[in-house]
């Protein structure tokens, strides 16, 4: 496998030297003759490997190790240093640098060093790939069905697969928005680069400019380290924000600015650093409605809705049902060490009568308790959750049925609203969170916090 080394030192006839080693080992060699040529050169080339003197002028070695750290934590940096400065050298490796070597060095040690340093890159990546691999094996891929409705999906993911353009992903929670955009990513132009997600409604407020931008170690109370963010982590690559609807306000300026210009500023770093990511948004909110409440910037909208994709609730393909549950019991019986080759027929007629509140997640779910549970083959209606049998399954009528009166503001009116709501989801779940979460189509950590925020205590709720 050919590598590219970039050699960084300001003696034009070291780098020669260098240069004339290294290719003899089908190395490709670049130079720089200081750390911001070298940077500049990072930003253009894929480089396995940089070699850099300790001493140069303008930006040196140590800068530019800690540049690399933050803009590519993961590629190697060997430091060159002479004797007399080895334990600057020790010091970098602390800072994060691969190895050293001193100067004069033998080249047969130097061929060792780079050997091993590249090896390491390429274990660095072939692990990337692997969990990458899991990772899609894992989140099982539920680009399944036939209907005029996700047919539609399907000839949008076709078209903007290869495209640079921000998408926006909308439907209701459990619709498979994350699902769509890895498929974007893994079958478009940039399936070989990171795939970085991100929760915006899972970070709290004040991490989450930190989280997506990096910052400096000492930027704020707790930063002990540099810190790599998510632009930076998925540059050339997609990143996809999740539940971009609930980011702050104050956030959301920021996220535009890095999306018409293409830089980020990290928190305590004054300098601005380029990106090129491919930006796909997903939310279950009416975006819209948020901007004529002041609750979303509409420039921001705009510039996220270059490329909607509505993603259709579960009830609104039907016919879709049976396929997909198919389709995730033979992969989580797989994974169970179970062969299940289908469901009886009045499995199949009670799960196409339920209304899937949760959508695809709450079905797959769904399946994976009837895949622990089933005794043979074949899925029976018995293996299935009670509640796909209610003569009334969870849904939007059936949760606003307790009684709620009328409080003196609006905020307190949705709060009540939204306690009964959960305690409907609670009691039909049978006290379950986890349950009560799945069917109303939100994480375990967003159920928890409502649960504290509107003082519900699970341990009162029937079982």
């Amino acid at each position: 496998m050919s590598h590219n080394v970039l050699v960084v030192d300001d003696e034009p006839k070291l780098c020669d030297l260098l240069s004339s080693a290294l290719t003899q080992n089908d190395v490709h060699v670049f130079t720089a003759g200081n750390g911001l040529q070298a940077l500049a050169i990072l930003e253009q080339e894929d480089i396995d490997l940089v070699i850099s003197d300790w001493r140069m002028p303008g930006m040196d070695g140590p800068q530019l190790l800690a540049e690399v750290k933050v803009r590519y934590p993961q590629l190697p940096v060997i430091v060159m240093t002479a004797y007399s400065t080895v334990k600057n050298a020790v010091q970098s490796m602390r800072n994060g640098a691969y190895d050293y070597i001193a100067k004069p060095f033998d080249i047969d040690e130097l061929d060792i060093t780079v050997s091993k340093a590249l090896q390491f890159r390429d274990i660095v990546r072939d692990n990337a790939r692997m969990r990458a691999e899991l990772d899609e094996h894992q989140h099982i891929d539920s680009l399944v069905g036939e209907s005029p409705s996700f047919r539609r999906v399907l000839q949008a993911i076709d078209s903007v697969r290869d495209s640079s353009a921000t998408i926006l992903l909308t439907g209701e929670s459990g619709t498979g928005k994350e699902m769509v955009a890895r498929a974007i990513h893994r079958h478009g132009s940039r399936a070989d680069k990171p795939f970085v997600a991100v929760n915006c409604a899972a970070i709290p407020e004040g991490l989450l400019e930190s989280e997506m931008f990096g910052h400096r170690k000492g930027a704020f109370t707790g930063a002990v380290a540099d810190r790599v963010g998510r632009f930076m982590q998925a540059d050339k690559g997609t990143l996809f924000l999740d539940e971009v609807g609930d980011m702050p306000l104050a956030l959301q300026a920021k996220i535009l600015r890095a999306l018409q210009e293409r830089v980020i500023e990290p928190v305590g770093d004054p300098r601005e650093r380029k990106v090129d990511v491919r930006v796909i948004a997903a939310t279950n909110k009416n975006l819209l409605e948020a901007v004529a409440n002041k609750e979303f910037r509409e420039d921001l909208y705009y510039r996220l809705n270059v490329f909607p994709i509505p993603l259709p609730a579960l009830r609104e393909r039907i016919e879709d049902i049976g396929p997909l549950a198919r389709h995730f019991a033979h992969n989580l019986g797989a994974t169970a060490g179970k062969r299940i080759t289908g469901f009886s027929p009045s499995a199949l007629q009670a799960m196409t009568q339920y209304n899937w509140p949760g959508n695809i997640r709450e079905l797959q779910n769904c399946v994976e308790r009837a895949t622990i549970v089933a005794q043979s083959s074949t899925i029976e209606d018995s293996d299935l959750p009670p509640y796909l049998f209610s003569a009334q399954p969870l849904q939007s009528s059936t949760l606003m049925t307790p009684e709620v009166s009328v409080p003196p503001d609006l905020e307190a009116a949705l709060a009540e609203v939204e306690k009964a709501y959960i305690l409907a989801a609670l009691q039909q779940a049978q006290g379950v969170q986890a349950a009560a979460a799945q069917l109303i189509g939100i994480s375990e950590r967003s159920f928890w916090y409502r649960l504290k925020k509107l003082d519900i205590h699970v341990d009162k709720i029937a079982r």
